[in-house]
C-alpha cells in the first residue's frame, strides 16, 4: 500500500449535470476496475451556477446507467478558486469553460488546466459537444468521446503518478 497522496482529478462543464458528471462516473468506473480507488480522487464541477445542488441531467444518469454506471449520487456545484490547489488535473470540456477557468486558476497553476480531450488524442475533435439541448443519441455520443478520454487519462495518471 502507498502513503502516497492520492491523486486528484476534477471535470468541468458549464452546469456540472451534462458532460461532467459523466466523466466522473466513466472515470470513477475506470479507476474502480483497475483498483485504484485508493489513489485517485474524483470530482466535478460547473463554471456557472445553474444547478446547484441538483443531480445529473436525467438523460445523463440514462445513458451513464445503459453503460453500467451510476452517476445517480452526483451532485452539481461550481467550480472554485481553491480548486486549483486542491486538484493535480483540471478538465474542462470545452473552449469556453476551459476560458472561464483560466480566468479563475491563480497564477503559476495553468499547468493543471487542460482540455479533457487532449487525453484521447485519436478523437477528430478537441471539444466535448453539450448534449443538454440534443436528443439522445447526443448524450451517447459525448459518452464515447468521454470514455475514450478517460482511458487516456488513466494511462497518464498511471504513468506520471502511481
Amino acid at each position: 500500500m502507498s502513503d502516497a497522496p492520492k491523486v486528484k482529478i476534477l471535470f468541468v462543464c458549464m452546469g456540472n449535470i451534462c458532460r461532467s458528471p459523466t466523466a466522473h462516473g466513466v472515470f470513477r468506473k475506470l479507476v474502480m476496475d483497475a483498483g485504484l480507488s485508493h489513489l485517485v480522487e474524483i470530482d466535478s464541477a460547473g463554471t456557472h451556477a445553474y444547478h446547484l445542488g441538483e443531480p445529473p441531467d436525467r438523460r445523463a444518469r440514462e445513458t451513464a446507467r445503459e453503460r453500467g454506471i451510476d452517476i445517480g449520487d452526483l451532485r452539481a456545484r461550481r467550480a472554485l478558486r481553491e480548486d486549483f490547489h486542491r486538484f493535480d488535473y483540471v478538465l474542462a470540456m470545452d473552449q469556453d469553460n476551459y476560458e472561464s477557468l483560466s480566468e479563475l486558476c491563480p497564477d503559476g497553476l495553468e499547468w493543471k488546466l487542460k482540455l479533457f480531450l487532449d487525453f484521447a488524442p485519436d478523437l477528430p475533435v478537441r471539444e466535448v459537444p453539450d448534449p443538454y439541448y440534443g436528443g439522445q443519441r447526443g448524450f451517447e455520443r459525448v459518452f464515447d468521446m468521454l470514455e475514450s478520454a478517460a482511458e487516456g487519462l488513466l494511462a497518464d495518471v498511471t504513468s506520471r503518478h502511481l
